[in-house]
């Protein structure tokens, strides 16, 4: 992936010390919160690759509990983050594993409430940029830079096009679309990232749809 420009490379406002292991990781924790849309009771993270090796000295466990609070890359309470989960009564796990196929900067965090779970596995590729790569068990991609509708939905003909259709309907333009399935007419998963910021009602409208199960907003913008 090309970086737009020069800050993409130096990364965002932060507390340190790495865009990639700190910025990234905020960024990555708090898509995986905002998916969840509630403060979760349990959160499990695995770390891949370098991360694995270094997240204690570059306190990347400190920035994706940060994220997991939905605290932005530069907020100074992300260095007290795992202490301020243990004060709201979450359980935390850390763990490490190895995979040949994925980015050095990887991390799979999943979250639990009293209702829901969900899974995000995710990537911190450089200057505190990131590539959400699963979801749930579908393989996806979504950059986090545009506002991001995730729509758990039935693999039945003309959902899409009911998708595409409603939005276009609210002069919502669509960014980039990304889908896939557990197997035909079967279960599927679509992101939708539009250049236009949400307001949490298009969820319940979409939801509204038919052979649409879920909706869910995440906008890190």
């Amino acid at each position: 992936m090309r970086f737009k420009s020069v800050f993409s490379i130096i990364g965002p406002a932060m507390i340190g010390p790495s865009s990639s292991h700190t910025a990234g990781a905020v960024r990555i924790g708090r898509f995986a919160r905002r998916l969840l849309g509630e403060q979760p009771t349990q959160a499990t993270i695995c770390f891949y690759g370098s991360f694995a090796e270094t997240f204690k000295g570059h306190g990347t466990d400190l920035a994706v509990m940060g994220g997991i609070l939905d605290y932005n890359t530069d907020d100074e309470k992300i260095r007290d983050s795992l202490h301020q989960a243990q004060l709201l009564g979450m359980k935390v796990t850390f763990s490490t594993a190895t995979a040949a196929d994925c980015h050095p900067n990887t991390v799979k965090i999943t979250l639990k409430s009293q209702e829901q779970q969900i899974e995000v596995v995710g990537a911190s590729i450089g200057g505190g940029t990131i590539v959400i790569q699963k979801i749930n068990g579908f393989d996806i991609k979504c950059t986090g830079e545009l506002p991001a509708l995730v729509i758990h939905h039935d693999d039945y003909p003309g959902v899409l096009a009911s998708i595409t259709t409603s939005l276009h309907q609210r002069n919502i333009n669509i960014g980039f679309i990304t889908t896939d399935r557990t197997g035909r007419t079967a279960k599927a998963l679509t992101v939708v990232e539009t250049d236009d910021s949400l307001s949490p009602d298009v969820c319940q409208w979409l939801a509204n749809l038919p052979h649409v199960n879920q909706v869910a907003l995440v906008d890190l913008t």
